[in-house]
C-alpha cells in the first residue's frame, strides 16, 4: 500500500511455481491476485496441494517461503514509493496515529519498514501469521481507538473485509492498469496524492 511491491510479488510466485510449468503458474497467479493480502505460507500451502497435490510438511513449506522472500525482501526495500505516501506519513507525523497491518511475514515486515527508514511513523508494523481483523481489533483496543474514529487505506480485498469487520471507514487504493477489487459504491484512489488533506 506504501510502495509499489505488487508485480515484485507476483513476479516471486512465478519464479517460485516455474519449474512446474504454464497452466500450474497461471493458476498460481490467478489464485495469488485473487487472495493479496493473505500470508505467502497460506498461499503456498494452498497452491501445492490445489495444483500439485502435495500435502507440504512445516519444513518444505518453511523452504518455500524462505525461497520467496529472499526472492522479495530486497526488492521491496529499494521499489518506489506509492506516488504521495512519503507526503502523507509526513504531514500526520506526530498528530494522526498510523498502522502498519499486512499479509507480510511481521519480522519482515518490519526490516523492511526499517530498512525505508519508515519506522518512526506507526505507532506497531503488524504481519502475518495473524489475521488482519485481529490485529485491528487489538490495535483498536491497545490504543483505546474508537473505530469509527479511524480510516483503513488498503489496497486488497482482505484490507476491506478487515476494514467492514472491526467498523472502520474503508478507502482503497486501485493503482494504473489495475482491476479494481472492491465492491461498487467503495471510495478509491488511484495514490495517495488523492487523498483529502
Amino acid at each position: 500500500m506504501l510502495v509499489e511491491s505488487a508485480a515484485i510479488k507476483t513476479e516471486a510466485f512465478r519464479a517460485l511455481y516455474a519449474d512446474h510449468g504454464e497452466q500450474v503458474v497461471a493458476r498460481v497467479l490467478a489464485h495469488h491476485k485473487e487472495h493479496e493480502g493473505i500470508s505467502r505460507v497460506e498461499k503456498i500451502r494452498h497452491c501445492h496441494l490445489e495444483f500439485l497435490g502435495q500435502d507440504l510438511n512445516e519444513a518444505d513449506l518453511a523452504v518455500l517461503a524462505l525461497h520467496y522472500s529472499n526472492m522479495v525482501v530486497d526488492a521491496v526495500v529499494a521499489c518506489p514509493a506509492v506516488a504521495g505516501a512519503d507526503d502523507f506519513l509526513q504531514r500526520h507525523l506526530g498528530h494522526t496515529k498510523m498502522f502498519v497491518v499486512s499479509g507480510t511475514p511481521e519480522t519482515e515486515l518490519r526490516d523492511i519498514v526499517d530498512a525505508r527508514g519508515m519506522t518512526h511513523y506507526f505507532q506497531a508494523v503488524c504481519g502475518s501469521p495473524r489475521r488482519k481483523e485481529p490485529i485491528v481489533e487489538e490495535l483498536l483496543a491497545r490504543q483505546g481507538l474508537v473505530a469509527q474514529n479511524c480510516l483503513f487505506i488498503g489496497d486488497a480485498m482482505t484490507d476491506y473485509r478487515a476494514a467492514q469487520a472491526t467498523g472502520l471507514d474503508f478507502i482503497g487504493r486501485v493503482g494504473a492498469n489495475e482491476d479494481n477489487p472492491f465492491p461498487d459504491g467503495t471510495a478509491v484512489v488511484g495514490d495517495l496524492t488523492e487523498l483529502p488533506k
